[in-house]
Formats: structure tokens, C-alpha cells, sequence
């Protein structure tokens, strides 16, 4: 006979799985993180959707599915990831392509994104230490709407895994209490899809919010193209 004290607690519904990224800069006082999430039940038809978008642009700008979609360096011209010279040299069709890849992302059913920043006139140190605690802010509060919704949720970083605040913001928590389970887990975009998606995310909602003059044409994306998807409803600052 099962003794209290040994009853298995209640199985979360789902594991939530969000894929993070930053984007702003020190000059501009911004610190920006996008995300997308998806149930990881539904990570092979979330990623199918991404997969088959990658094909089209292939098929329409010989950008080949495996080419990372770096969305600074992309819209900027400084990678040339198609195989047709005229694609790389032309402003029109790197946006293009970029809007087609911010389209799927908004038009896949199984995803979700989310955008959360702040503003500071911190710099050099201070700014890393606001965009760790802008960070910590995000954390928590994924967690808190995990635990509403009674779900365990993983977060998925770009980079190396060398950035020590990401980690302090996990193991700040307690652990009876948490939904955010583990560390944050890294990986490279070039080799993640979905941290590609997010990269693409957070570069589009720093231009919506930034509205830099030499960015015009990307002012309108994120209404455009997230703003339906966004699971709350628009960018909160935190």
C-alpha cells in the first residue's frame, strides 16, 4: 500500500519548450530577448513547418536549408548564405527572405513567441549586468505561468554556455518550487533551427521597438508578421 508520504505528485500536462535568444545594444539602451515555444508534443510538426519554409527559400532565393539564417548579419549583407551571387548582393531579396521566414514562424499554429526587454543607459559591465537581470525577470516569470498552467518548461540558449548570469538565474530558484527544469541548455544557432527562429525574433522586435531611421523597412515586421502569436499579446518591458 502506497504510503502518503510516498504519493507520486500529479503529472504536469506538458513540458514546454522555449528556444531564447538576445538582441540590443549598449549605444542604444536597449536589452531585448526573443523567444519561441512550442509543447513538446508538438516539436516534430512545429519543426516540419520550419523545414518546409527552409525548401521554399531554396527553391526561391538558393538559400540551402542547412545555411544559418543570422538575421544581423543576414539583412545586413554581410553573409552571403545563397548560392546565387545576384540573391546576396540585393537588398530587396535578403528582406524578402527574411519576411518569409518571420511569416512561417507566425503562421505555425504549434508556436508561440514572446519578446521581453527594458531600457537602461548602462554600458560596458553594467549593461551585461542589466541584460542578466532582464534575463532573470524572463526566467521567473516563465516560471510563474508554467506553474499557473501546471506545466515544466526548458529553456534553450544561443551561444556556448559561457555567460555564468544565465545559469545564476536557474539555480536562484527553488527547486520545490520551480518549472523551469535544468539549466539553460545551449546550443549554436548554426545548428538549431529553432534557435534560429528566435534570433530572427528578437533582431525583428528590437527594430519594432527601436525604430531606428536606417532601419525603416523592418519597423512593421513584427506587427506584420509576430505581433498574432505573441503570447502576450505585444513586447513587455520587465
Amino acid at each position: 500500500m502506497t504510503t502518503p508520504e510516498h504519493t507520486p505528485a500529479p503529472s504536469p500536462s506538458t513540458v514546454r519548450m522555449f528556444y531564447v535568444d538576445d538582441s540590443g545594444a549598449h549605444d542604444t539602451g536597449y536589452v531585448v530577448y526573443g523567444w519561441v515555444e512550442l509543447p513538446i508534443e508538438a516539436w516534430r510538426t512545429g519543426l516540419r513547418a520550419w523545414l518546409d519554409m527552409r525548401k521554399q527559400l531554396y527553391a526561391d532565393y538558393r538559400i540551402p536549408p542547412a545555411a544559418e539564417l543570422h538575421a544581423t548579419k543576414f539583412v545586413g549583407g554581410r553573409r552571403s548564405p545563397s548560392t546565387d551571387p545576384a540573391v546576396n548582393a540585393s537588398k530587396r531579396d535578403r528582406r524578402h527572405a527574411m519576411q518569409t521566414a518571420l511569416a512561417s514562424i507566425g503562421a505555425t499554429p504549434e508556436l508561440g513567441i514572446g519578446v521581453a526587454y527594458r531600457i537602461t543607459t548602462a554600458t560596458g559591465r553594467d549593461y551585461a549586468r542589466e541584460r542578466d537581470d532582464l534575463y532573470r525577470a524572463l526566467v521567473d516569470r516563465l516560471d510563474t505561468r508554467l506553474g499557473d498552467a501546471g506545466e515544466l518548461g526548458m529553456i534553450f540558449m544561443d551561444g556556448d554556455g559561457s555567460a555564468s548570469g544565465y545559469y545564476a538565474a536557474h539555480r536562484g530558484m527553488k527547486l520545490a518550487h520551480r518549472n523551469v527544469i535544468e539549466d539553460p541548455l545551449f546550443q549554436h544557432s548554426h545548428r538549431s533551427q529553432l534557435v534560429q527562429m528566435a534570433d530572427l525574433i528578437a533582431w525583428t522586435s528590437y527594430q519594432a521597438l527601436l525604430r531606428h531611421p536606417g532601419k525603416r523597412f523592418a519597423w512593421d515586421w513584427y506587427d506584420t508578421h509576430l505581433r498574432a502569436c505573441d503570447v502576450n499579446g505585444g513586447p513587455i518591458q520587465a
